[in-house]
């Protein structure tokens, strides 16, 4: 399994006192169900405020089912969303549940 395409950062509990700690930068996020189902994959770009902290912020208040998230800084944000979400394909088939609406068309990845 080719290490450098997949997240690999440890996954967090998605409450509020550890999104606080987060920086404002630009990156991508992956969000997790107590069950382990990656649920959502994002980014956190030029015009998202407060960076990946106010993009996981914005999904802690949503509700949703997600309880962990990991998250990498980068500059590269759009392009390793793709990737990371080509990843996602590749290894289970089918996009995670809440970016099965996303309108972009992803190309095939084959890691090794």
């Amino acid at each position: 399994m080719a290490k450098g395409i997949r997240m690999t950062s440890q996954w967090r509990e998605l409450d509020e006192p550890t999104v606080a700690s987060l920086g404002g930068h630009m990156g991508v996020y992956m969000l997790r169900s107590a069950d382990g189902e990656v649920v959502l994959i994002g980014f956190a770009g030029g015009k998202s405020p407060f960076g990946l902290r106010g993009e996981l912020r914005a999904q802690l208040e949503k509700a949703q089912e997600a309880t962990w998230f990991r998250c990498e800084v980068t500059t590269s944000y759009l392009s390793r969303y793709y990737e990371l979400l080509m990843t996602h394909l590749y290894d289970h088939g089918t996009l995670p549940r809440d970016n099965q609406d996303d309108p972009q068309r992803l190309g095939r990845l084959h890691p090794a």
